[in-house]
């Protein structure tokens, strides 16, 4: 097996509807411009409040993929 070097980036996705959508938004527009994504971990959910109500859903993701020279 040959060895394999990954970074790892943390990304925030919003949405306005969840936070399935949130995480979904940072994966889909990283991989608009990142090559052999690998692996999406949520590192933390939360939950923008405007005048008392939820405004918009955010999602923190560490994003891996493959380091390629």
């Amino acid at each position: 097996m040959s060895e394999s070097v990954y970074k790892v980036i943390e990304l925030v996705g919003t949405s306005a509807t969840s936070w399935e959508d949130a995480a979904k938004a940072a994966v889909d527009t990283a991989g608009k411009s990142l090559k052999n994504l690998r692996i999406a971990e949520i590192k933390k959910l939360d939950m923008r409040v405007e005048e008392g109500k939820v405004s918009a859903f955010r999602a923190r993701v560490a994003l891996s993929f493959k380091y390629e020279s």
